[in-house]
């Protein structure tokens, strides 16, 4: 079944009919698109361009052909060129000559734009869900290693004592962001593109306004020409997948380096590690590893679709059919990717002691030059003193720590017997109790404030007629 067919005498090349079918990609839009003929059928009653009784009966054979897609047992034939073609086949098989009444004033144009809207906003309440539960895994961890201390890294070298705790949580306001751009994201597909027909608008007193609500949209589209046309939910979504991707790809690179032997850090669970088919004793952090390489498929995926999206004319063109596979291909992998990272961090073993033996007194100087502003050095000069402090330490190859006050005085005369109680990595990560700093107090605030967050987030659920499954999937 096609729907164009009756202005042309001879058939399409079987290899153009296989080029410009989308079947295969779009036929998980199948609940959206139900849903979207249900709520078009209601408003064609409404507008009384159909009989209430023939709509009823339309909703009626929709209902039914949803549940042959939800039991699995829809079948597709040859000739459905998409989902659209495929629902309305099967509707006509099921109702008769009513379902030819379906379409009226109805465009493929904006009956995709819609689907494809109304199943971007499901998938993104799943994503959110998802990075939630990473958010939690790294929650209970930093309450778990509270005040466990490890070197802090700049330029990949040691810097200052921090806690593993802090270190975690700052992950956790990455992906508290990424939370908020996959809501905005939401915010922007939920605008209705259906009534705008093929670009010019439907011809029938159709109330959008209403049709809006029916579909939990909060708007109508304002011009039917870009409702068509608009695809910058789309590349929104795809940005926001690959800025999860890159968040995630970054916690995955430290930890991959956290958990070799030359760190020893954390070791990964048995769960989330894979070994070696020629060395025995390898645990390989795989999982991590291809976190880190999905962040670049994801990032492709953006790029493929701005550049379909960059030198369209207006209204619809086929190009438009490439936007829906990128989209789902970064919401499967997403939809995967980020519980096995939250169970890799929820199940990763932290060797403490590895990580406080790694906090050396060279990590303390910033606490030195400190020490000497509080006893009226300008910060400028003291950072000076203190980087010779270091170069004496590296010549006697002693920790700075292990100078005696002498030859501390040699260097400065401020320096005073109570300069040694500052080098402590305790103190040192103590004292940093401003606001978002690593002292103990300060974590316990973002850890309140995190757990604030996440009690007082709602995932929103849309109104819709009958259970939806479709986002769950990881396959056409």
């Amino acid at each position: 079944m096609t729907l164009w067919g009756g202005r042309f005498e001879g058939k399409i090349d079987p290899l153009a009919m296989q080029l410009n079918a989308s079947l295969s990609v779009d036929k998980r839009l199948w609940d959206a698109d139900i849903r979207g003929s249900v709520a078009w059928a209601r408003a064609l009653a409404r507008a009384e361009v159909i009989a209430a009784a023939e709509a009823d009966a339309l909703c009626a054979g929709l209902q039914a052909v949803w549940a042959e897609f939800n039991g699995g047992s829809f079948t597709f034939v040859a000739t459905d060129e998409d989902i659209h073609t495929a629902v309305e086949r099967r509707l006509g098989e099921l109702v008769g000559a009513v379902a030819g009444k379906l379409h009226t004033g109805r465009s493929r144009n904006d009956q995709v734009a819609t689907d494809f809207r109304l199943w971007t906003m499901e998938a993104i309440e799943a994503l959110a869900n998802r990075v939630g539960t990473l958010q939690s895994a790294l929650v209970t961890k930093a309450e778990a290693e509270l005040e466990t201390i490890l070197p802090g890294y700049t330029h990949t070298q040691r810097a200052q004592p921090i806690l593993f705790s802090h270190w975690l949580m700052s992950h956790f306001w990455a992906l508290e962001r990424d939370k908020e751009r996959l809501e905005q994201t939401r915010a922007q597909a939920s605008v209705m593109p259906l009534g705008s027909a093929a670009l010019a608008g439907t011809g029938f007193p159709i109330d959008r306004a209403t049709l809006a609500a029916d579909l939990d949209f909060a708007a109508a589209s304002p011009n039917s020409l870009d409702a068509v046309a608009d695809r910058d939910f789309a590349a929104e979504f795809l940005f926001d997948c690959a800025l999860i991707g890159s968040h995630l790809s970054r916690l995955a690179e430290a930890l991959i380096l956290y958990s070799t032997a030359e760190f020893g850090f954390v070791e990964m669970a048995d769960a989330y590690s894979t070994g070696s088919s020629i060395m025995p004793q390898k645990k390989n952090p795989d999982m991590l590893e291809l976190a880190r390489g999905k962040a670049g498929t994801l990032i492709g995926l953006l790029t493929g679709l701005l550049s379909v999206l960059k030198g369209l004319p207006s209204a619809y063109d086929k190009d438009l059919q490439e936007d829906k596979a990128p989209v789902f291909a970064a919401f499967d992998m997403l939809n995967v990717l980020l519980p096995v990272v939250a169970g890799t961090v929820a199940t990763m073993a932290v060797n403490r002691e590895r990580m406080r033996a790694a906090v050396d007194a060279s990590l303390l100087a910033t606490e030195v030059a400190d020490y000497l502003v509080k006893k009226g050095v300008p910060f400028r000069e003291a950072h000076g003193v203190v980087g010779r402090v270091v170069r004496r330490g590296i010549e006697e190859r002693l920790e700075i720590r292990e100078l005696r006050l002498e030859k501390l005085r040699e260097i400065s005369p401020v320096f005073e017997a109570d300069v040694y109680e500052v080098m402590d990595a305790a103190t040192a990560v103590a004292a940093r109790t401003v606001i978002g700093g690593t002292a103990p107090t300060s974590v316990r605030d973002q850890l309140l404030a995190a757990k604030s967050l996440r009690g007082a987030g709602s995932t929103h659920k849309d109104d819709v007629r009958w259970p939806v499954h479709h986002v769950e999937q990881t396959t056409a």
